[in-house]
This record gives C-alpha cells, structure tokens and sequence, in this order.
C-alpha cells in the first residue's frame, strides 16, 4: 500500500501529520525514498495555472502524497465577498488533487477601486462583532457551497489588540461554526504570537493560550498548525514569520491541543530560511511523537 493510500485509509479514525511543499523542497517531495510524511500542503495560490511543467509536478506529488490545500488570498471576511476570479481556479484545483482538507483564514483581503477587485495583499484582522462575523458566515456559506466541500478556517495573528472588541476570538469561530458547519484550523503559533504581542499582566503565555485553546468548539478542529517565530528586538512585535523550528512554548501548547482535539491533522508550517527536507520532516516526527506519548498513557489507564 503506497503512504498516499495509507494516510486515505487512515485519516477518519487516526491523525496524519504533514508538512507544508516550498519550491526548495520539490525535488524532495517526488523523490523522498522513506515516505517522511503522511501528507502535504501546498498553498493554492501557487498552483492555478491550467497546465504546464509546474501542473504535471503537481499531479506526480499527489500521485505519491495524499494534500491539503491551503488557501492565503481568500478574504473570507471580505465585504464584497470572494471575487469569483478568485474562486474558479480554486475550484478546479479541489477538483484537481481531491484534498484531505481545505482550508484559509478568519480575515478580510478584498475592496473595490472603479468597480474592480482590488486584494490588499495581507491576512487583515476582523473586528469580533456581530456585523463581521454575519459578512464572514455568508461568504463561507457560499464558499462551501461553490467547492462542494467543507472549509476548515483558521484564526490569524493580529497586530492590532482586540481586548475591546464586543466578542471574544473563540465565541466568534464557535459560532461561525454554527451557523456555517465549517470546521476549524488552529494555528497554535498564532495563539502564542497574539497572547504575547499584548499580554497585560504576564509574559506567560502559557495560561492565557491555554484557556484559548480549551474554550473553541474542539469537535470543528480538524488540523493543527505548528511553526516557530524569529525573536524581535526588546520592546518589538513579534512577527509571525515561520522562520524558525517550534518552540518549547509552541510544544508545551500542542501537548495540551493533542488532549482536546485527538483526531486533529497536524501540519508543520516553514515559509522561511527553509531547513533541508530532513528537518523539516523531523519537526513532524516530533509531533507524531507527542501524539503517540498520549495514546500509550490513554491504553495504560483502561
């Protein structure tokens, strides 16, 4: 049985773990000898071309690897809705490589200039009020129901504090969720990322994330993301730059994800200063790890 049929047969009652495909890692990813990982997410805006030599490497990919596909210009909270340009060449990447999951971001990209879309060219922060989130369930409705297939969506790392805001982040996914039966893509690096950009009282994330992650619909979450940040100079934002291995917080955390969200997919993010395969792939490995620590303490209490 080849790991793309393993990881199929599998991913209804087991977790997979994967790694996202950069362009460093494409001669890699075809000719990995081990199978390092059961799955792969490439970013959809990378594959919309019709044909071509980047098309055919696609497809010999997912001949090997079962794929996620992750989407970064959506603009699901976009008030004039996801351009239909936009949304055609994504259909027929679904329809393309059949992915495991399908996911993009609780954010807002799109505006208008003379009548025309206009992409902002960023993940821009949703205000957490009843307004966004009716504009954000409408498009996911309709996003779902042009893929015929159901959207995982992802919290963002926000530069700007939403202590004000009249909801609370996990109140405002839960019921999107609700309303839309979308599933949810928990990003823990963004978690942590936020939780320390603006934490009042303490530079203890730990807590705060925690109670972030205990609070959200645990039977939306159908992945993980896991990635590292670079440190910023003393009295900076932390950017959410996915430059560097995860870090112990990010472990700490996803020990605790892996007890609330136990048939979750988990996908190791790295956008920048790229590792070789290896490493990347070992990042996975450590994750897998974690997962199988606690299935093995679940069979010893039976």
């Amino acid at each position: 049985m080849s790991n793309k049929d393993e990881a199929q047969t599998t991913s209804n009652t087991l977790p997979n773990f994967g790694v996202g495909l950069r362009h460093q890692h494409y001669s890699d990813a075809l000719n990995d000898k081990v199978d390092s990982t059961d799955f792969i997410e490439i970013h959809a805006e990378n594959f919309f071309a019709e044909g071509g030599k980047l098309i055919d490497y696609l497809e010999a990919v997912n001949a090997r690897y079962p794929m996620s596909i992750h989407g970064t210009a959506m603009g699901l909270g976009s008030a004039n809705g996801v351009p239909v340009s936009y949304l055609r060449p994504f259909k027929q990447l679904v329809e393309r490589v059949n992915p495991i999951h399908i996911s993009d971001h609780a954010s807002f990209s799109w505006g208008t200039i003379n009548n025309q879309p206009v992409h902002s060219g960023d993940l821009l922060p949703l205000t957490f009020d009843r307004a966004h989130l009716d504009i954000l369930v409408n498009n996911v409705d309709h996003v779902q129901q042009t893929l015929g297939r159901k959207l995982l969506v992802e919290n963002i790392v926000s530069y700007l504090d939403h202590a004000y805001d009249p909801m609370y982040e996990c109140d405002f996914l839960s019921e999107l969720v609700s309303r839309t039966q979308c599933g949810l893509l928990v990003d823990i690096n963004n978690i942590v990322v936020n939780q320390r950009n603006f934490a009042r009282t303490s530079k203890d994330v730990i807590p705060a994330a925690t109670r972030w992650l205990s609070s959200i619909v645990s039977d939306a979450v159908e992945e993980i993301h896991l990635a590292g940040s670079s440190k910023p100079p003393a009295g900076e934002l932390i950017v959410d730059d996915h430059s560097q291995p995860v870090d112990e917080e990010g472990w700490m955390l996803y020990r605790h994800a892996t007890t609330l969200f136990t048939n979750a997919s988990t996908l190791i993010e790295w956008d920048n200063d790229l590792p070789s395969w290896q490493e990347l792939n070992s990042e996975a490995k450590k994750a897998r790890k974690f997962h199988s620590t606690l299935s093995e303490l679940k069979d010893d209490e039976k």
